[in-house]
């Protein structure tokens, strides 16, 4: 099995399929296609009949049912964008066999150090694969898409573990917030369905934060600045106004667990006009429309101290907390603990600082919980998958299978 998943995940990372949340199309970039394609074609080769691309670029499979028994159908699902925030083509991965514990020095210079990055010092003894330092790896979530599909080949040589049917898909523009948007559920046909877009071994998310992006527009003034006296209004230092007046403590960088934020990740501006991109996070959905009232209130005091109309927001929400839905299905939560610990895998219950296709997917009528994929580091070149944790996913997706059938 280990061969066989690290040849399928090499050969997924090796397709650039960075999304674009400028784009207005769907998917978002044409590129991510030419994976969905490949995966489409790799489904039918192991026998999947149904595997097909939709107009909307989803890849969408089924293992039919090997009993007639009544057994609930499972589906497992992975994003195959990766993230528009670092470079995704030609990637270069490292394979790092036997890791001792120490400082890895990438080709690029980067160094990875069990200092900055604790959680190394978990895979002694392992296989590691890493970036080269001038990419991001795309384990997030090539990885995920590479254990469903090594999961489905298993079940596939293995006929005589009975099942019932299982669903797979593989969704563009996760990354971008959009990789539900088009998804029809009841086509789908799943019960239920897990995400493997997860990090560390074990972890299992049911609960995500609430989460909405704003847009903020600062409208300046040009004027030659040899006649600019009481005239120019300049956006470039209005928007730095506007995010000196934000609470400096509560931005990703100082905050963790259950702890909301706010998170400015990207500035674009002139003297003219100068554009910012927020995103608002927090688990407690109380704190979550606070956070966003906050946001609306500062820009109305901007807009009373440099001019009517200076100032333009618009915030939209993305997701919400899966929580206060999966608290009602924790008998989901417990069939992939027993998952889990039937592969030897102790599991870690822990809240996303983030979100999944499954945070959408549960307020749509398809409860879908987080599992590991292997990988740490996501959105950057210090990315890294821990191979035999991508194994212990493979045999946690079998294991649910399986016991779905007792």
């Amino acid at each position: 099995m280990k061969d066989r998943l690290v040849e399928r995940f090499l050969r997924y990372v090796s397709f650039d399929t960075r999304s674009d949340e400028e784009s207005a199309t769907y998917p978002s970039t044409a590129k991510q296609l030419e994976l969905a394609k490949h995966l489409v074609q790799e489904l039918l080769s192991l026998g999947l009949e149904d595997a097909h691309m939709d107009d909307y670029g989803y890849v969408v499979a089924t293992l039919p049912a090997n009993t007639e028994r009544n057994i609930p159908t499972v589906g497992f699902i992975a994003h195959m964008d990766t993230s528009p925030e670092f470079p995704g083509d030609n990637v270069k991965p490292q394979i790092i066999e036997n890791y001792d514990g120490g400082l890895i020095t990438l080709p690029s210079g980067l160094e990875l150090s069990p200092d900055e990055f604790p959680h190394l010092r978990n895979y002694v003894g392992k296989t590691l694969i890493t970036t080269d330092g001038t990419t991001l790896l795309g384990a997030d979530d090539k990885a995920g898409i590479a254990e469903i599909v090594t999961a489905i080949e298993y079940l596939v040589e293995h006929p005589e573990i009975e099942h019932g049917a299982v669903k797979v898909a593989f969704t563009p523009d996760e990354e971008v917030g959009r990789g539900v948007d088009h998804f029809d559920v009841k086509k789908f046909g799943a019960d239920f369905a897990f995400t493997l877009d997860g990090g560390e071994l074990g972890e299992l998310n049911y609960e995500t934060f609430n989460a909405a992006q704003a847009k903020i527009v600062v409208h300046g003034k040009s004027i030659h600045p040899g006649e600019a006296k009481n005239k120019m209004k300049n956006a470039i230092i209005l928007a730095h106004d506007f995010l000196s007046q934000m609470p400096r403590a509560q931005i990703p960088a100082h905050t963790e667990g259950y702890e909301g934020f706010y998170h400015v990740y990207h500035f674009n501006g002139g003297v003219d006009k100068a554009e910012m991109s927020w995103i608002i996070r927090d688990h407690d959905r109380a704190k979550f429309e606070k956070r966003k009232e906050f946001m609306l209130g500062l820009t109305q005091w901007m807009n009373q101290k440099w001019g009517e109309g200076t100032f333009h927001i618009e915030i939209k929400d993305q997701y919400y907390n899966m929580y206060e839905i999966l608290k009602d299905r924790l008998d989901i939560i417990e069939l992939a603990k027993k998952a889990m610990v039937a592969a030897g895998v102790e599991p870690v219950i822990k809240p996303i600082r983030g979100g999944t296709d499954g945070s959408r997917l549960t307020y749509m009528g398809l409860p879908t919980p987080n599992i590991f994929a292997g990988g740490h580091n996501y959105h950057g070149p210090y990315e890294y998958v821990v191979v035999e944790s991508m194994i212990k996913a493979v045999e946690t997706v079998i294991n649910i299978v399986k016991l779905l059938a007792q």
